[in-house]
């Protein structure tokens, strides 16, 4: 079973963020509130979505990190990508409401408190920028790690919209200009969490791996010395950084002790080239009459690599 090797400190960073964003949205809705501001409202939501990621992001690498079981035989894995999936969905819901708004506060503008606006704002940037960084290294390779990141990266940048409207408001005294960042926000949670959606179903539907060529994995495959052809080729991922593979491959009738090696190698192929660490490779000899369910006499070869 795979488990991260950094989970303690990705918990431990998870927890911190969590805490400090939790704070910030209550700080965030009463000035939204205060000032009048849809803009810091529309912001406090997609902080609150950024505290459920975090709490999401924590849940799951505590049951990713719990062993496999008889009942859920490949452990936990999923339970990430499950809570990216819903973590990146109440993003789409929470966009829509906040286009919802944005267009009845265009119709009708509202006067707002810009000072409010700053320094909430101001202050969310900060907020955003610390988190961001405890979680740069670990959202390269984990997807729900990375679906935590996106929010906090859209909410940087929301923060970034708010100061830019705040001074031009100030300057112009130009009501709209809060719907609109209202609007531009709720853009961004739509293209921070696309991706993420797209992605985890892709995983939940056992599609291929993202990034991965399945005509390359064929061929690196049949590449192997003392393979002569492979089929019935499967390849999935159990959560968002480890992944599986099965098929079929055909050899000549050959020993055990030969058809071991050739599968150590093509264990060795996989494992480097892809990635893939847990396979179960099914050996059918030249020899034998093939069936639709393989070979007559099986001479399976299974591996946990």
């Amino acid at each position: 079973m795979h488990v991260h090797a950094h989970a303690p400190r990705q918990v431990r960073y998870l927890r911190w963020s969590l805490a400090i964003t939790t704070l910030f949205v209550a700080a965030e809705a009463v000035a939204g509130l205060q000032s009048g501001s849809l803009a810091l409202l529309s912001d406090a939501g997609h902080n609150f979505t950024d505290a459920l990621a975090l709490l999401l992001a924590a849940l799951a690498i505590y049951f990713q990190g719990k062993p496999a079981n008889e009942v859920k035989t490949y452990g936990y894995h999923r339970a990430g990508v499950l809570a990216a999936f819903v973590n990146a969905l109440t993003m789409l819901l929470l966009s829509a409401l906040i286009f919802y708004e944005s267009w009845h506060r265009i119709q009708k503008p509202e006067p707002v408190n810009e000072a409010t606006m700053l320094v909430v704002a101001t202050l969310g940037l900060g907020v955003n920028a610390l988190i961001m960084w405890w979680l740069r290294q670990d959202q390269k390779h984990d997807l729900n790690i990375r679906a935590a990141f996106l929010h906090m990266l859209g909410d940087a940048l929301g923060s970034v919209g708010i100061i830019v409207g705040a001074i031009v408001m100030r300057s112009t005294g130009w009501l709209w200009v809060d719907a609109v960042l209202s609007i531009l926000i709720a853009g961004l949670i739509v293209w921070s969490a696309w991706s993420v959606v797209r992605e985890s179903l892709n995983i939940l539907l056992e599609g291929l791996p993202h990034g991965m060529k399945l005509d390359a994995v064929v061929g690196a495959i049949r590449g192997v010395e003392g393979v002569m052809d492979v089929h019935d080729l499967h390849v999935w991922s159990l959560g968002s950084s480890t992944h599986a593979l099965s098929c079929h491959v055909q050899i000549q009738d050959l020993p055990p002790s030969a058809s071991e090696t050739i599968l150590n190698r093509i264990n060795d192929v996989v494992c480097v080239r892809f990635h893939i660490h847990h396979t179960t490779i099914q050996f059918e000899h030249a020899g034998c009459a093939v069936s639709t369910h393989g070979c007559v006499i099986p001479a399976g070869a299974h591996s946990h690599h």
